[in-house]
């Protein structure tokens, strides 16, 4: 039984409901469907603890969620969100489930593409702060690019005051495109799409290298587990 944690946001959660049924109906045919406990947190919540960088409030916001689904039957959990896997060691560690790593499933599908030099986008968390991208330099020795200042500021922007919210601009996808072609201008061999709402503003066909939706990878690596487990 699989355990998300979502609600951060909505958009990208209700992503991970249909990536993982559709998997799963695809892997076992019929009218097979994921056994998923879903606990929606409230993002508005969260996103106070992120700006005053509140991640301890954060850790436990995320492991009482945790308490609750591993309760309900939950065999593992899933964090739906890049950013809050800041926190992922400490909610695996409070709950006491395995906890599938969005930034370790990435890492890996990098490798598995011979990569070892790529953009990252995402939150200016997940850009600037070291938890993801050290992790992927340390761990998988890739070498991780990111936009520059301003352009992690308009990144930060776009997901928070439009994707988080529903809305796909035309202008901010070119705005997007535009920052990728950057990042591959400077020896970028793929892009890390390092945020979950991300891949509904940013396709495969807006770029011409390898482009790692984390939303897609993160579902799939928990319907392989979900399934290893029947």
């Amino acid at each position: 039984v699989i355990g998300l944690i979502g609600g951060m946001s909505w958009n990208s959660t209700l992503e991970y409901y249909r990536l993982i049924n559709e998997m799963v109906a695809g892997k076992l045919g019929g009218l097979h469907s994921a056994r998923i406990i879903l606990y929606s947190l409230d993002f508005d919540e969260i996103r106070q603890v992120q700006r005053r960088a509140r991640w301890d409030d954060a850790a436990t916001i995320l492991s009482q969620a945790g308490i609750a689904l591993k309760q309900a039957g939950a065999d593992f959990l899933v964090i739906c969100s890049n950013t809050m896997h800041k926190v992922a060691g400490a909610v695996m560690e409070r709950v006491g489930l395995p906890l599938i790593d969005i930034v370790d499933v990435t890492g890996n599908s990098i490798i598995g593409h011979g990569l070892s030099k790529v953009g990252l986008l995402g939150t200016r968390f997940v850009m600037e702060e070291p938890f993801y991208r050290l992790r992927l330099e340390k761990q998988f020795d890739i070498e991780v690019l990111v936009p520059d200042e301003e352009e992690r500021a308009i990144v930060h922007r776009t997901i928070f005051d439009e994707l988080c919210q529903g809305r796909l601009e035309t202008s901010s996808r070119r705005v997007c495109v535009n920052i990728i072609a950057e990042l591959i201008g400077q020896g970028a061999e793929g892009i890390i799409l390092g945020c979950t709402e991300l891949p509904l503003l940013i396709h495969p066909n807006d770029v011409h290298v390898p482009l790692f939706d984390s939303t897609k990878l993160h579902a799939g690596a928990a319907v392989n587990f979900a399934l290893a487990e029947r």
